[in-house]
């Protein structure tokens, strides 16, 4: 009974120290093992087999990229303006052991390493680069951070300026400034489209102006085509009336009656001189002959009707 009492003891010892030896790393961790003060292996994903009381493990260091928000830091640009400025650090241990005994507390000493970088880079700027070379100060500082550490077996991924935010005075100045530009831009619009209304209103008062002319053109030519298609006209039926006297061989007591009526209408216009030609002198003769005219005419009534007697 006392053999088996100590069997069971010697058992349970074994089993406890069988559970003290496994040691289970997780996915994306890792464990440093120190034996008798030393280092001696990283433990890797899985379970390992260690030495109880002679080996010591760490605490298990993330693998993952870790993201590190740092307070704002007051840093003094290049025109002596104070701002302050907070960054974010997106890093990842890639060397658990330099992780443990590279630095002493990794993430105040990346802190602090950002600090003093971010006020070398941004001192050596002005106020207008430095809010808008967020890219190159990203950049610097990130080339800057990972060469530092890289003995700390840590890989810095991106660096990035979260907020910079100048002096109120400053921003106040700033507002006032975007203010005047946009007002300026949108005095440049307007002025823009001011002239381009004007040259609209002025193509279209032009091309008026060329239909008016052409449409005065054409009535100049149309009223001109019918004007001499009237004198025309009007000099083919004078001609024609012409012939047509000429063939008729009309007496002189008949021109000389035209004359008259030419002489008539002269007499009724507007004109305040007037001449008479040399022939009407002869009025009697005229009269003798317009007498004989009328005569004749009468003479050529019927037979059936009588004349009176003067």
């Amino acid at each position: 009974m006392i053999v088996g009492i100590v069997l069971g003891v010697l058992g349970a010892l074994l089993l406890l120290l069988l559970c003290v030896s496994l040691k289970v790393v997780r996915q994306a961790t890792a464990v440093v093992v120190e034996r008798l003060g030393k280092y001696h292996k990283t433990l890797d994903t899985g379970v390992h087999m260690i030495i109880p009381f002679f080996d010591k493990v760490s605490k298990p260091i993330s693998l993952k990229e870790i993201v590190a928000d740092f307070k704002p830091q007051p840093v003094i640009t290049k025109d002596n303006v104070t701002m302050q400025i907070d960054t974010v650090v997106y890093f990842q241990v890639t060397d658990p052991k330099l992780f443990t005994y590279g630095v002493d507390s990794p993430i105040r000493a990346i802190e602090n390493l950002t600090a003093t970088t971010l006020r070398n880079i941004v001192g050596e700027l002005e106020l207008d680069e430095t809010l808008t070379s967020r890219d190159t100060v990203n950049t610097k500082m990130r080339q800057i951070l990972d060469e530092a550490t890289d003995p700390w077996g840590i890989k810095i991924n991106r660096v990035e300026l979260k907020n910079i935010l100048p002096p109120k005075d400053i921003q106040e100045a700033m507002e006032k400034q975007m203010r005047a530009e946009r007002e300026r831009r949108e005095q440049i619009l307007r002025a823009e489209g001011e002239k381009k209304s004007s040259i609209l209103v002025a193509e279209g008062e032009k091309q008026a102006q060329i239909l008016r002319a052409e449409a005065a053109k054409a009535t100049e030519i149309l009223q001109a085509e019918a004007d001499r298609e009237a004198t025309i006209a009007r000099a083919t039926g004078e001609n024609k009336a012409i012939e047509l006297i000429n063939k008729a061989n009309p007496s002189a007591a008949y021109i000389t009656l035209q004359g008259f009526e030419a002489l008539k209408a002269l007499a009724d216009g507007q004109s305040t001189k007037l001449i008479v030609p040399s022939e009407i002198q002869n009025v009697a003769g005229l009269l003798s002959s317009m007498t004989e005219v009328v005569g004749a005419t009468k003479g050529s009534k019927p037979a059936g009707k009588t004349q009176p007697k003067k």
